[in-house]
């Protein structure tokens, strides 16, 4: 299981969604918080230095230096700074230096964010500030610090910051954890759906007790498969019985044919015709053989009797069968074998069997004087059997086809079989869960390639 698949299941996706837009709806939330509860700290800063300042107007000037000092004792957390100052800004008492610079001299509340000067020196503090203007013509400035207002910020700032882990880190492994399961299930859906995809149409998807919407999913896809093995096992069993019952009447005829072709004189003209019609019931017991052997290799009951394969044996054996073939037809026969084949997982017989139709197909396309080579490769996957022809080849858009019964290419030339040859290898390699690959030849022709490893479930690909 890859880490990677956790976070492509729609539990992860879910819950990281939830999560992403429970972040965000928290982080705009302590957003208006702080939002609003600066706006109200500010008024009531505002609030009390605009109180002090109208009290301040109008106190009387002889005892304005009195009120000054009560105010300044009453200052416990020094967040206040006062000054009072003469028409040309020289201080005349207060703990500021000078007038802020930069502050407007108009009796109205003004920002400070440089802070001010007071005598024991800087005050870098924000503050807000206002300077009023006494009946005597001095200036009297009031500054008071808003360092509660960015203490609280700062506060609801980390609030933030340690929230939103602690937030998103649960959410993330919340996720992880939740679509561990139903990564799990998948999982084994898809090994169940491997021998189906194989032509195993008995298995079926794994069903929990837990009957959630994925038990639900597979609970349909496996009535939709009952339906499809019954429908398959009506067609297979009609194919079937046609083929077997048609061989019994068809048997009787040749017998009958035979019979009368014993009983007919020499020279009579219809010696010609019975023997035809001999050739044509054979032809079509063939063709009913072939169609129950495919029949017979698409059971997958036959797996219980695989057994170790000599391939290079079984290569062997072809070459000494083929070979006098290739021979009579005048053509060069190759049979090009890796030093160490790998023993196969199969059955013996009906690897042989492919290997034969594929070797009898590629001398049957190959006109005289022509070559046919059966190159053996090990790679890392495992053995690879190339059977190359020097025939026409076969066309990019037939080689999806010429695996199917009966099928055979408008560009063929008329040779003898029934389009069931590459059938039955591929009924083979489907039960061996092998790959045949159908391509171009070196020098032309067409290059069958037997991958003896499991592979994709396409009969070929080309």
């Amino acid at each position: 299981m890859k880490p990677t698949d956790l976070w492509r299941t729609g539990t992860s996706r879910l819950l990281l969604v939830y999560g992403g837009l429970f972040a965000l709806w928290c982080v705009a939330l302590i957003g208006v918080i702080q939002w609003d509860t600066r706006r109200y700290l500010s008024n009531l800063v505002d609030l009390k230095i605009d109180h002090i300042a109208q009290y301040y107007r109008d106190i009387d000037r002889a005892r304005l230096p009195e009120a000054l000092a009560i105010t300044e004792s009453l200052d416990l957390r020094d967040i206040i700074s006062h000054g009072l100052f003469d028409d040309a800004g020289r201080r005349i008492s207060g703990n500021l230096a000078r007038i802020p610079e930069g502050m407007p001299l108009d009796g109205k509340l003004h920002s400070l964010p440089q802070g001010v000067e007071r005598v024991e020196g800087l005050h870098p503090v924000r503050a807000r500030g206002v300077a009023v203007r006494l009946r005597s013509g001095e200036l009297l400035v009031f500054v008071r610090d808003t360092s509660v207002i960015e203490a609280v910020g700062a506060i609801i700032q980390r609030a933030v910051l340690w929230g939103l882990p602690l937030i998103v880190i649960p959410g993330f492994i919340g996720a992880l954890l939740l679509s561990r399961r139903p990564l799990r299930r998948v999982r084994a859906m898809e090994a169940a759906v491997q021998p189906i995809m194989r032509g195993d149409l008995r298995r079926r998807l794994p069903l929990s007790s837990r009957r959630d919407e994925i038990d639900l999913l597979a609970g349909i896809v496996n009535s939709m498969l009952d339906e499809i093995e019954r429908l398959m096992g009506e067609v297979k069993g009609v194919c079937d019985n046609i083929a077997h019952n048609l061989r019994t009447p068809l048997t009787r005829l040749r017998a009958q044919l035979h019979r009368l072709q014993r009983e007919t004189p020499e020279g009579d003209p219809r010696a010609e015709l019975i023997e035809a019609t001999i050739a044509d019931a054979d032809a079509l017991l063939d063709r009913f053989r072939a169609l129950l052997r495919v029949s017979e290799l698409e059971d997958l009951h036959r797996r219980a009797g695989f057994a170790e394969v000599d391939l290079a044996a079984t290569l062997k054996h072809v070459g000494e069968i083929y070979a006098p073939l290739a021979e009579d037809k005048q053509i060069a026969f190759t049979l090009d074998t890796a030093g160490d084949v790998p023993p196969l997982r199969g059955d013996p017989h009906l690897v042989f069997e492919a290997l034969s139709n594929l070797v009898d197909n590629a001398i049957k396309f190959t006109p005289p004087h022509g070559r046919v080579r059966v190159h053996t490769t090990v790679e890392p996957q495992g053995p690879r059997i190339d059977v190359i022809d020097g025939g026409p080849g076969i066309r990019p858009g037939d080689r999806g086809s010429v695996v199917q019964r009966f099928y055979r290419s408008a560009g063929t030339p008329a040779e003898e079989g029934h389009g069931l040859g590459l059938a039955i290898v591929a009924a083979i390699v489907r039960l061996h869960s092998f790959r045949l690959e159908i391509a171009d030849g070196t020098g032309g022709g067409a290059r069958v390639s037997l991958l003896c490893w499991s592979g994709a479930p396409e009969s070929a690909t080309a």
